[in-house]
């Protein structure tokens, strides 16, 4: 990008926009507000130089604790601006979390939503002595408190506006000295294998990667998208700050997370990245209403999609799809799967991606039976995001596509997955080791397993370390199997084990919301997700799904018991990541005797 760093691609957009475009929208209190490019840019000049007069100095390590709102990103812009370094943080993490990453990035500012980041941080400040200034979005509650280093947003961009009024040019000056090469963020890694690392992401990582995207995808001004991931991931970071300000695209807020599906609907965005849960959800909540429906409806929703299963099939295939056929797929969309689009918040969207932990086959093909252009990304934190994707029209289910324009991948000897290309990160903050060890060779070593098959499209196996071996040396991915179990609509969660033992074994979470569903259709009494999850009849529901997904396993990799979790995973009990991905380590440690009573013979 000509413009070199995130901050001046901003103010270019802001200019030739200025007061003529929505660049933001956030629904509040159940009304869009919008915001033009000018707006955004006088909140951003405002808080950066306020932030200057408070203190701030390059290379500065600016902490944020905030949900998907505008305020992130005039904060986020803000700090780099002035040549600071943002560190996102997930608003449900826990007070030592918090210590963990404000100690360990040595951030001197952090930035709250509200009253609850408040307290978190007041917490553990007094153990963080690079802390220097928390600054509140949402002052209210805090009338009484009196920790000197509080401040509110609004006197930040109060402090600013007087300096800009001293000092013009002052903002320009500052974004004129940052360098593309410049850390633009910290990104920490999940930590399903250990302690999370911290990933410096460039300027130009960044803007190389949405550069490489919109050459495969091309997005415009006229589109709109969606935030609802946290801005703590990268892939949100690429999508709604990298790719949004490369577009010039209008950014939708929702309201709230338990509005997010609703305010989707009123967004119709034209492009979207979900985590496999979004994906999984949707498909458990369609299959659960159609199968309560009644006959006629319920008959004409199986038979659409069967037409439509026909048509991906052939077109995931590289197979010609003839007249008779398409004919078929659109009288289909027209009875059955606009009007489901449409309730799903889909209708408008060009381009769906599904990324950051494997989606099981069954349910990529339902999303492309019923006509959703979704495509599956490959990427991490130390590539900035996306950096495989599938072109349209070679589109499959076995492989995440192609190396996007400007990125190199290739398999070491043992199939591990090295990527090469500007997207690639600068290396681990504070740990000059792991930086060696990850880009020994001036290749970046993901610890992915993979393959390239004929066309140049990679298949990802699965973690390398994840990668499992029975006892008779019988190799398997938990992974796979997961996301097969996860098809069900009555499976929350699974976690697959049987490392160095004689067979497979999976522990089980049931979806309450679907599971609770069919009990009470069935007119089985529960009170707790507990009390449900130990109901005989439940047991045998599960057996059902899971001798559905044994059929479609070789012998080897085939569950052959199973338990259920008696309570939901959860962050909070380090049983998920913050990204909700499990911590296969700790389920093997904290239900140690219900793995071991699943091969105990004739037990379990």
């Amino acid at each position: 990008m000509e413009q070199g760093t995130i901050p001046r691609l901003f103010v270019a957009k802001a200019r030739q926009y200025g007061s003529a475009k929505v660049a933001l929208r956030e629904k509040a209190y159940g009304i869009w507000q919008e915001v033009t490019w000018q707006q955004y840019y006088e909140h951003v000049c405002a808080l950066c130089l306020g932030l200057v007069q408070l203190g701030l100095r390059r290379d500065d390590k600016v902490a944020v604790i905030c949900g998907n709102r505008p305020e992130w990103l005039y904060l986020e812009l803000a700090a780099q601006s002035a040549g600071a370094i943002t560190v996102g943080l997930f608003v449900d993490s826990l007070p030592h979390q918090v210590k963990f990453i404000l100690g360990h990035a040595d951030a001197r500012f952090v930035i709250v939503e509200d009253q609850e980041q408040v307290d978190k941080v007041l917490d553990v400040c007094d153990e963080l002595p690079c802390l220097e200034r928390i600054i509140v979005s949402d002052t209210r509650g805090l009338e009484d408190y009196r920790d000197p280093r509080l401040t509110s947003v609004r006197e930040v961009e109060s402090l600013g506006r007087d300096l800009k009024a001293r000092e013009p040019h002052l903002y320009e000056e500052c974004i004129a000295k940052g360098e593309p090469s410049d850390v633009a963020l910290l990104t920490y890694t999940s930590g399903t294998t250990g302690v999370p690392k911290a990933a410096m992401v460039s300027h130009r990582n960044l803007l190389s990667m949405a550069s490489s995207v919109m050459q495969v995808d091309p997005i415009g001004e006229a589109d709109d998208m969606v935030s609802f991931l946290p801005f703590a991931w990268v892939g949100e970071q690429l999508m709604s700050v990298a790719i949004g300000l490369s577009a010039g695209a209008t950014v939708n807020f929702p309201e709230k997370p338990e509005t997010m599906r609703a305010d989707l609907r009123e967004i119709g965005p034209h492009l979207m990245l979900a985590p496999p849960r979004v994906w999984e959800a949707m498909c458990s909540e369609y299959q659960v209403k159609i199968a309560a429906a009644g006959f006629l409806k319920r008959t004409t929703a199986r038979i659409a999609l069967a037409m439509g299963y026909r048509v991906a099939e052939r077109e995931l295939n590289r197979q010609p799809v003839g007249l008779g056929r398409r004919l078929l797929a659109a009288l289909a969309y027209l009875l059955t799967f606009r009007s489901l689009q449409d309730k799903l918040g889909l209708s408008r969207v060009r381009y769906a991606y599904t990324g950051g932990a494997p989606l099981g086959p069954e349910i990529f093909k339902f999303f492309r039976a019923i006509g959703l252009n979704l495509k599956q990304v490959y990427g991490q934190a130390e590539t900035s995001g996306i950096c495989v994707l599938h072109p349209d029209g070679e589109v499959t289910c076995e492989t995440v596509g192609r190396p996007t324009p400007g990125t190199e991948v290739r398999l070491s000897d043992t199939g591990e997955i090295l990527i090469r290309g500007e997207c690639v990160f600068l290396g681990y903050y504070k740990d000059p080791q792991a930086t060696a060890k990850a880009l020994k060779g001036g290749w970046l070593h993901t610890g992915d397993a993979g393959l390239l098959d004929e066309r140049g499209h990679l298949v990802m196996i699965d973690r390398s370390a994840d990668v499992l071996r029975l006892a008779d040396g019988s190799r398997f991915s938990p992974a796979l199997i997961e996301n097969k179990l996860k098809f069900s609509p009555y499976v929350r969660e699974a976690v697959v084990l049987g490392e160095d033992r004689p067979y497979i074994v999976a522990l089980i979470q049931i979806d309450m919301g679907n599971a609770g569903y069919w009990a009470e259709s069935n007119r089985l009494p529960f009170t707790t997700f507990k009390d449900l999850s130990h109901k005989p009849e439940i047991y045998q529901l599960i057996a059902k799904e899971l001798a559905r997904v044994n059929q479609d396993l070789p012998k080897a990799a085939q569950i052959r018991r199973f338990a259920l979790f008696d309570k939901e995973l959860h962050a909070d009990d380090e049983e998920l990541t913050r990204t909700q991905k499990v911590r296969r380590a700790t389920i093997g440690l904290k239900y140690r005797e219900m793995i071991e009573a699943l091969y105990i013979p004739d037990g379990g």
